[in-house]
């Protein structure tokens, strides 16, 4: 409330020259709640649908697929071929795995991400490494035979070292992805279980 001098007392809100679209002193005009309002209905309009988007491809299909997920026993440690590796995508056998910088890792608990209506669904069965380095997700980053990936430049080889140790504190290691030619390694019990223990 205010004097205006004539000892009579008005509120800062009604008359007194506010203007046309604004309330008074302290208050925000009419316009700016009305965007405010307008921003705040985009904004939970685009996190419902992508919700709608994300959140419900693990409905009944995607539940079920986490609970194999679950139910899948670990897998024993093995080298890959390419071609034995894509067998892996999550279409042909319930296990998704991906390789990244030579090494295989079993991201089946990831299969809302993996799978094959997931975001990175692309990378399942397939040697992830060139499309990580590069952020892309089309087919073209991805090599049908084995990439050495020596014409990635520092940054991305980088990125490539960086993405492979996120996948190994979250996801378990399988086994390398082999070379053309390259024989697989024979893997003991005893170094299958040791290496499963040390990542829990």
């Amino acid at each position: 409330m205010a004097d205006d001098g004539d000892e009579r007392l008005r509120t800062e809100g009604s008359g007194g020259g506010a203007g046309l679209g604004g309330g008074g002193a302290g208050q925000p005009p009419a316009g700016a709640m009305l965007l405010n309002v307008g921003l705040l209905a985009l904004a939970l309009l685009a996190a419902y649908r992508l919700y709608l988007r994300w959140g419900t491809r693990s409905g009944p299909g995607g539940a079920a697929r986490q609970s194999q997920a679950a139910a899948l026993p670990r897998m024993k440690r093995r080298d890959f071929s390419l071609e034995q590796l894509r067998e892996f995508d999550g279409t042909r056998n319930s296990r998704i795995l991906l390789a990244v910088n030579g090494k295989v890792f079993d991201v089946t608990k990831g299969s809302k991400f993996y799978g094959p209506e997931g975001p990175y669904g692309i990378f399942a069965g397939r040697d992830a490494s060139r499309g990580l380095a590069t952020f892309c997700l089309d087919k073209d980053a991805l090599r049908d035979e084995y990439d050495d990936l020596s014409d990635l430049n520092a940054v991305q080889m980088e990125s490539v070292r960086e993405w492979e140790m996120q996948f190994k504190e979250k996801y378990d290691y399988v086994g390398r992805l082999l070379k053309p030619g390259e024989e697989p390694s024979e893997y003991t019990d005893e170094e299958d279980t040791k290496d499963h223990t040390k990542q829990e």
